[in-house]
């Protein structure tokens, strides 16, 4: 999927520039940005393009380059991601 990155989260890039979601690297700058710089409803639209488990993922790559309170928003949040659920340690029995 392609989006084009918004010149007041993306001011670094030249205007109409687009990024290609199913590119990791792409997919990784865009959540960092909205995650750093964005505004409620710009993580809104964030959940509405990608997957959970996409987010999850990306947030995996990028949670050491976030600024601290939001690395322990989103960690708080999402819980211990890597951490197996009860249904995985019951699956082992």
């Amino acid at each position: 999927m392609k989006v084009v990155a918004e010149k007041r989260l993306f001011w670094f890039l030249e205007e109409g520039t687009e990024l290609d979601l199913s590119n990791k690297a792409h997919l990784d700058m865009y959540i960092q940005q909205i995650l750093t710089r964005g505004r409620t409803s710009d993580i809104k639209r964030l959940f509405k393009i990608i997957t959970p488990s996409d987010f999850i993922d990306s947030f995996d790559r990028i949670r050491t380059f976030l600024p601290k309170e939001v690395k322990s928003f989103w960690e708080e949040g999402l819980g211990d991601i890597n951490k197996p659920t009860k249904e995985d340690t019951q699956s082992y029995k």
